[in-house]
């Protein structure tokens, strides 16, 4: 009962963080989550092929891609402007879509409009997946739910738990209580037993290891219980406006390096607005700088070069409330040595 309660608990605190009306027992990761909500999405609307953001994590995108090539389905990448958010007009060609997905913040850092890709993606019938890699910004920013996401999912790591070597990670999913019988893994229900008393129970579990195989809705849907409870622990006890004024620090601290950046003369390449991410582009050369400050354990931000060849000297930098101003003031103060 503990258990059953713990993560009962966890996907209430889920569901309100997005705005959604229902929350898996969690997943593996980020990436996972969201391959797994197109698949459903497969399933649901019985169409054969998916558009998702070039914006969305490369590493989500690559998993995507080893989900559902094997199965024939069809996965479209959908371009980027230059303000730094989807190009949504391809779609306008597209029809047979199961999904479209698209994530915000998105990889550049910068907040989507997730209303009008909402609208967009029910014009279409499809349903408008909602993908995030920092669950945190939803303290600040309106929440999925409340702009038209069928599904929401992503990365819930800085919920409280630790960093080890990239992990463990978080996978989040919720979505409508209609597609219920759709989601994949594991649902906590609340009831009463015989007499009267409240207790929590396995509602649904649609892995294959608890149904036959050709009835179940996916065979790889791990969840992480133990970090799902962590995280229920985490957004407990900081609270609604606990989150918020994290977030808001998150937010202040990454527009006041960008402002400094900008007042060392480097270009911040995306004008559109953002959370706690964003791109600058930094003088050609700048690898051997990279390498000195990575000899001071300070990470000057992530090459998009690797994944957006078109933006070589462009790279990603992060803030979060860990940061002190003292700490971006030497970021500043190395970066133009």
């Amino acid at each position: 009962q503990g258990t059953l309660q713990a993560v009962y608990e966890y996907q209430t605190l889920a569901s309100r963080l997005l705005g959604m009306e229902m929350a898996t027992a969690s997943h593996y990761d980020g990436a996972t989550a969201l391959a797994e909500s197109l698949l459903m999405a497969i399933r649901v609307t019985k169409r054969g092929s998916v558009a998702i953001s070039s914006l969305i994590h490369p590493l989500y995108r690559r998993v995507v891609q080893t989900y559902l090539e094997p199965t024939g389905y069809e996965v479209v990448e959908l371009g980027y402007l230059e303000n730094g958010l989807t190009d949504m007009a391809a779609l306008d060609d597209m029809d047979d879509l199961a999904a479209i997905a698209v994530q915000s913040p998105n990889f550049f850092g910068c907040i989507e409009d997730f209303r009008a890709v909402g609208e967009k993606a029910h014009d279409k019938k499809a349903l408008f997946v909602a993908s995030f890699t920092e669950a945190l910004a939803y303290g600040l920013l309106k929440n999925p739910g409340s702009l038209g996401a069928d599904v929401a999912c992503g990365e819930g790591q800085s919920l409280g738990i630790p960093r080890s070597f990239g992990g463990p990670a978080l996978g989040i999913l919720a979505s409508s209580k209609k597609f219920m019988r759709s989601l994949p893994g594991r649902l906590v229900g609340q009831t009463k037993d015989l007499d009267g008393k409240r207790g929590f129970v396995l509602t649904l579990a649609t892995r294959e290891q608890h149904i036959r195989r050709e009835k179940a809705t996916s065979n790889i849907c791990t969840n992480n219980s133990l970090c799902a409870v962590a995280a229920a622990m985490y957004m407990a006890s900081v609270g609604g406006t606990g989150i918020r004024e994290l977030a808001q620090l998150n937010h202040d601290k990454a527009e006041y390096l960008k402002s400094e950046l900008k007042k060392a003369g480097f270009a911040i390449t995306f004008d559109s607005a953002t959370f706690n991410e964003f791109v600058a582009e930094f003088p050609a050369g700048f690898e051997a700088t990279y390498e000195r400050l990575l000899g001071k354990k300070i990470v000057p931000g992530i090459s998009l070069a690797p994944y957006y060849p078109e933006l070589a000297n462009h790279y990603l930098l992060c803030v979060t409330e860990t940061m002190s101003k003292e700490d971006m003031d030497v970021l500043v103060r190395e970066v133009t040595s």
